[in-house]
C-alpha cells in the first residue's frame, strides 16, 4: 500500500489513530465517534463493529472503555487491511491486544454467517454505521466506495438480523443513519429488538436533522422513545456544542435512558 495515498488521523485528542485512504473510500469522522459514544458500559464487554471500515468506531469504544474488547467485521479486503494497519500503529499499542479484524460479509445468514466468524450470541454490543449511498444514485467512480453495500430496501434487515444473531439476549444494538431510514430501521428491529431510543441530530437550532442515533435491546418489549435532539453546532458557527464536543473526543458517552444489565 502506498503511504502517499493514506492519512493517519488522530481521534479522541490523540488517544488513538486510524490509517485511512486519502481522497477515496468512506473516511471516518464525527459519525463514527457519535456511534461509539452510544456504548456506555463499564463491564468487561465484547463489542462487534459491523462494516467497520478502517476501524474508527470500534477503536473509539476501546479508547474510552478499558475493559472492552472489539471485533471489527469488514467485507472489503482493502478496508480490512486498513483496520489491521490502524491496530498496528504504535499510537494504538495500548489497545491492540483487545481488538481483532475479521473479513466477512455481514449480510450472510445461518451456517455461512457462523463459518465467516459471525458466531451466535457472543457480543454484548453491536454497533453499525451502514453505507449511506443509495442504490439509485449515479454510480460512483470511486471503486472503494462502490465496493460497499448499496443502501437497498433490505440493507437494514440484513444487518440487523445479523446483529441479533451474534448478540447475547439483552444485548444492545447501536447505529447511526440518515433520518429517511427511520422506517426501515424500526421495521428491521421488528420483534428482535425493543426499547428503541431514537435521537435526531441537527446541525444547528432551526435546521433539519441530518442523522439519527438509534439504540435498542435484544428481546426487550419496551416501547419506542424519541429523545431530546442533539444540536451539533453553536448558532452561527462551526464550533461544536460542549456536549457534542465531549462525545466526539471520548470524554462522555451517550447512555440510554433505560439500560439493560444482562450479560
Amino acid at each position: 500500500m502506498n503511504g502517499a495515498s493514506d492519512t493517519i488521523d488522530a481521534f479522541h485528542r490523540g488517544r488513538f489513530h486510524v490509517v485511512q485512504p486519502k481522497g477515496r473510500g468512506h473516511r471516518s469522522g464525527m459519525d463514527a465517534m457519535l456511534l461509539a459514544a452510544l456504548v456506555a458500559d463499564d463491564r468487561s464487554i465484547k463489542v462487534a463493529d459491523l462494516g467497520a471500515g478502517a476501524g474508527a468506531a470500534g477503536l473509539a469504544v476501546l479508547s474510552r472503555l478499558p475493559k472492552a474488547e472489539a471485533v471489527l467485521f469488514e467485507r472489503s479486503a482493502e478496508m480490512a487491511d486498513y483496520a489491521r494497519r490502524s491496530i498496528a500503529l504504535p499510537e494504538n499499542a495500548h489497545m491492540a491486544g483487545r481488538v481483532s479484524v475479521v473479513e466477512a460479509d455481514v449480510t450472510l445468514t445461518a451456517k455461512a454467517r457462523n463459518d465467516a466468524g459471525l458466531a451466535d450470541e457472543v457480543f454484548h454490543h453491536v454497533i453499525m454505521n451502514p453505507p449511506f449511498n443509495d442504490a439509485g444514485d449515479r454510480r460512483t467512480p470511486d471503486a472503494l466506495k462502490a465496493e460497499a453495500h448499496a443502501m437497498t430496501d433490505d440493507l437494514f434487515e440484513g444487518w440487523i438480523r445479523t446483529a441479533c444473531a451474534i448478540m447475547i439476549p439483552g444485548g444492545q444494538l447501536s447505529l447511526i443513519a440518515r433520518p429517511q431510514s427511520i422506517a426501515e430501521v424500526i421495521t428491521a428491529c421488528g420483534r428482535r429488538f425493543g426499547g428503541i431510543e431514537i435521537t435526531a441530530i441537527h446541525p444547528r437550532e432551526g435546521e433539519n436533522a441530518v442523522r439519527i442515533l438509534v439504540t435498542a435491546i435484544k428481546g426487550s418489549r419496551a416501547r419506542l422513545s424519541l429523545r431530546t435532539p442533539l444540536i451539533m453546532h453553536e448558532e452561527g458557527t462551526h464550533k461544536f456544542s460542549p456536549f457534542v464536543d465531549d462525545l466526539n473526543n471520548g470524554r462522555a458517552a451517550y447512555a440510554r435512558l433505560s439500560r439493560s444489565r444482562n450479560r
